[in-house]
């Protein structure tokens, strides 16, 4: 350790002959050093460090500005497309309100279109039912007249003689004759 403090006490001796030294005092020194370089930081940095802290602070502040301005901006957005989205659900729902009152007018309808169909049919089976009634009621009166009638030519033919026959045929004249003299 010695030696250390040696090696600056004989640097200190040193002649100032217009050269640079260092003094190894460092009680004298030192103090004095620092506090003008203190006094020079602080007052020519006072300027410099106001500066960038102004600078910053604006900086800062303009940031901020920003951050709010686009905030409300987003949070203006955010309200248009809730608006827009209000609207768009009511419009959607106006839409399935509807849709479902249609889908129940169609299917009120297919109803009562498929009733009268079936209506209708019933009414063509019944006139169809009546009508061949009616057909096969007239074919049983035809054949019922054919028939009684070939039995009652059957039973004339078989009882009538030619004498009869002529006294028929006789008055059967006389009477379109009495008719014709009543026409005329």
């Amino acid at each position: 350790m010695k030696n250390v403090i040696d090696s600056f006490v004989y640097l200190g001796h040193w002649p100032y002959a217009g050269s640079f030294g260092f003094n190894t005092d460092i009680l004298a020194t030192n103090p004095i050093n620092l506090s003008v370089v203190l006094g020079v930081l602080i007052y020519f940095g006072k300027g410099v460090l106001n500066d960038l802290l102004d600078n910053r602070k604006q900086r800062i502040l303009s940031t901020i500005r920003n951050s709010e301005e686009l905030r409300k901006g987003a949070v203006e957005q955010l309200e248009r497309a809730r608006t827009c989205l209000r609207k768009v659900e009511i419009e959607a729902d106006e839409y399935r309100m509807n849709g479902y009152s249609e889908i129940e007018r169609e299917k009120v309808n297919l109803i009562n279109a498929t009733s009268d169909s079936l209506e209708q049919l019933e009414n063509y089976k019944n006139e169809t039912l009546h009508f061949e009634q009616e057909k096969a009621i007239n074919q049983v009166r035809q054949r019922v007249f054919q028939q009684a009638l070939q039995g009652a030519l059957g039973t004339l033919n078989s009882c009538l003689n030619s004498e009869l026959h002529f006294r028929m045929i006789r008055a059967n004249i006389r009477i379109l004759g009495a008719m014709q003299k009543i026409t005329d």
